[in-house]
């Protein structure tokens, strides 16, 4: 008998959160990806690595100061998971400058954009910059010193600051050190007047550090880079009774966290470094040194100033469904549902769903999940006018949306202000659930329209997040919905769903009567087969369930993006598992679940990844695709995925992830497929509308001389 919980069988989570970021930076090595695409993958990484860091690194570190010292699943504890992971990220952060120096910043150079250094300048050029120094850098300048009197100052979180030595000028002996904050209001990437030339404010900063410091002389300075703690604890208890109070209590408070990460330039001296890691109270292990500009984000910056567009990839919209157009949508969806793919098919009809249902006369009540929105949501403000109009509108706004907690906050105070009926999320669980729920009037009839989605209702990352949508008015899922929706406002236990799951009490349990079906099929010799795609796996007991399914014999196949704690190829344990992660242009991000049910397949979609925060800490929902067309559709997404072999690398048993070899094989690239796809329908559409037009133009008159008898005029 195979015990499953062998730690052998298992990889540490955050080693394997590296190896997906490390999937993400060899796109920008790929020269096959256009040069500012491959800088813009760059940048990710690094943004992904200091939320990393803010969150994940930053809560091990807690467990290791309050002596918790549990281990894994991989059988490490805190301190040897912050071990590991140092060391494991300081071979990445060197990568990551590998990559700029020796293959970005050169290509760039040799398009004709440079990114110079104070070495580099002309004497024109530095006059430039003395002025722009003095008229926007030195009035918002602060340098402060440390010494008995004054104590170190506090860094904000992901700021760029520069220590100073310095002397006196008769003094021997150097004994003063002074930091500053590199000012933010002036952008991080300044233009030169010379056409395509730039230098980094940091740079400007340390060219005229004198002028800060008369009667010293400075012997050195350095930048550096600073991140903090900022895990978002808000308390379950009775004692808060305020969650909106809490949140944004703790935002004040998260701000001050301890330093968790500090990067210096290589240039560094030792001394200097050793200072100031003391003073930041910061564990030497998470220290590094890199060789160029700290912050790879300024790469974003940069090349905002730059019009290239054929260094980027091509500009691409998703296919609007004519059937779906705000005088149609309503009589569509009752006639039959519709999937939508984003963003290969537009966010629009999403968008549309809910503006419609706010100006249409017999909606009665918008009811609405919000876990992230862009900053200029027309999802909120058609939810506002909705309320103006005299609807009934309620939405959940989920206040503890890591990272977009102030954001959040905002826009369910603006709710409110409009008329909005807010719930702010739940005590103890976060609502990541996306569903929409419009009640209209229909003759004598009262019917609902449901979107449910696996990604967020934002109109901004819906264009490079591929997600899907269902649109239906399926009198069940209705039903299933406004139950939900009466759980999450009021109180109310249904006892059941007609179609719908949810957690925290219902997708992990359904799940696992799927996978013992499968099993029970496999053994009893009928076909059975697994197929998911999502972000992440790193529930133990989930993958313990997929184990057994590839014990007994069942085809297990797995599009996992990031995390995957799930071992393949181990004898008699997951010999039938196998694991893709497709990297590309857009970020996979939809849920699918798939179960081959002895040759009728039953097919799901989800906002939920397999990971324990989603199954037992979170509201999600898991739901149906009943009819076979949309069905097979996602089957066929699943497919075409699967066999990728451009964007899609394989996890082997060693645990390294290794692209496909393509020896003989015509390249496939599953976005890009579908993204010619999407062309393809947007042309036929024109066609159609410019073939429709063309007879309108030369629709024949009726003959005005034909008698009233025969259906004339008078």
């Amino acid at each position: 008998m195979v015990d499953f919980k062998r730690a052998k069988y298992y990889v540490n989570r955050e080693i394997s959160w590296l190896a997906f970021n490390d999937r993400v930076l060899e796109e920008s090595r790929d020269v096959q990806n256009p040069l500012f695409e491959r800088a813009n993958f760059l940048a990710i990484t690094q943004k992904n690595m200091d939320e990393w860091f803010m969150v994940r690194v930053a809560s091990l570190q807690q467990q290791v100061m309050i002596g918790h010292d549990r281990v894994d699943a991989a059988g490490l504890t805190p301190t040897k998971q912050l071990d590991e992971i140092s060391k494991v990220a300081g071979g990445q952060i060197k990568k990551q400058y590998q990559v700029l120096t020796r293959s970005l910043l050169p290509a760039l150079r040799r398009e004709g954009f440079e990114l110079l250094h104070s070495d580099d300048l002309t004497a024109n050029q530095i006059q430039f910059l003395k002025r722009f120094f003095d008229q926007e850098l030195l009035p918002v300048l602060t340098p402060m010193a440390i010494d008995t009197t004054r104590p170190f100052p506090f860094l904000a979180n992901d700021t760029l600051n520069i220590g100073v030595r310095l002397k006196k000028s008769e003094d021997k002996l150097e004994k003063y050190i002074a930091v500053l904050q590199v000012p933010e209001t002036s952008g991080r990437v300044i233009a030169l007047p010379e056409k395509n030339q730039y230098i980094l404010i940091e740079d400007i900063v340390q060219l005229f550090l004198p002028s800060l410091f008369p009667g010293y002389v400075i012997r050195e300075s350095t930048v550096f880079h600073v991140i903090r703690d900022m895990e978002l604890d808000i308390a379950d208890d009775e004692d808060t009774p305020n969650i909106l109070q809490d949140v944004q209590s703790k935002l004040q408070e998260r701000e001050r966290g301890r330093v968790i990460r500090v990067i210096f330039s290589r240039t560094t001296s030792s001394s200097l470094r050793i200072k100031l890691i003391k003073l930041l109270h910061v564990d030497e292990s998470r220290a590094y040194m890199v060789n160029g500009p700290i912050d790879l984000t300024f790469l974003n910056v940069w090349l905002k100033f730059i019009q290239a567009p054929d260094l980027k990839f091509p500009p691409f919209k998703g296919y609007n469904n004519p059937n779906l157009a705000p005088d149609k949508l309503f009589n569509s969806i009752k006639h039959q549902d519709y999937l939508l793919h984003h963003p290969y098919d537009s966010f629009k009809p999403v968008i549309e769903f809910i503006q419609t249902a706010a100006k249409d006369d017999q909606v009665l009540a918008i009811k609405m999940t919000l876990y992230r929105v862009s900053g200029k949501s027309p999802i909120v403000k058609a939810l506002g006018e909705a309320a103006q109009h005299g609807k009934q509108v309620t939405v959940l706004v989920e206040i503890k949306a890591r990272f977009d907690e102030e954001n959040n906050v905002h826009w369910a105070r603006e709710l409110e202000r409009q008329g909005v009926h807010v719930v702010y999320g739940l005590r103890g669980l976060k609502t990541h659930a996306k569903v929409v729920l419009v009640v209209r009037r229909e003759d004598d009839t009262i019917r609902r329209y449901v979107h449910l989605g696996t990604g967020n209702y934002n109109d901004v990352t819906a264009n490079f997040y591929t997600d899907l949508g269902l649109l239906t008015s399926d009198s069940e899922l209705g039903a299933d919905v406004a139950s939900i929706f009466n759980i999450l406002t009021g109180y109310s236990d249904p006892g059941y769903f007609h179609q719908l799951h949810m957690s925290p009490d219902g997708i992990r349990e359904f799940i696992y009567e799927q996978i013992d079906n499968e099993i029970a099929n496999a053994k009893a010799g009928k076909v059975a087969g697994i197929k998911m795609k999502f972000n992440s796996l790193s529930d133990e007991r989930m993958i313990r369930h997929l184990y057994q399914a590839s014990q007994a014999g069942v085809k297990v196949s797995l599009i996992i993006r990031g995390i995957t704690m799930l071992k393949v190829g181990i004898p008699e344990v997951s010999e039938t598992i196998e694991v893709h992660s497709i990297v590309g242009r857009f970020l996979e991000h939809s849920r699918i679940y798939s179960f081959e049910n002895d040759g009728n397949p039953k097919v799901y979609l989800s906002s939920a990844d397999l990971m324990t925060r989603n199954l037992d800490r979170r509201v999600e929902l898991l739901f149906p695709l009943k009819n076979d067309r949309l069905r097979d559709k996602v089957l066929s997404i699943f497919q075409i995925m699967w066999h990728d072999n451009v964007k899609t690398r394989v996890l082997q048993a060693n645990g390294s992830f290794e692209k496909k070899d393509r020896r003989g094989v015509m390249a496939l690239d599953a976005q890009e497929m579908f993204t010619q796809d999407t062309l393809v329908q947007q042309n036929n559409q024109m066609k159609q509308e410019q073939l429709t037009a063309t007879k309108q133009r030369f629709e024949p008159l009726n003959n005005p001389f034909i008698s009233e008898e025969y259906g004339g005029e008078e």
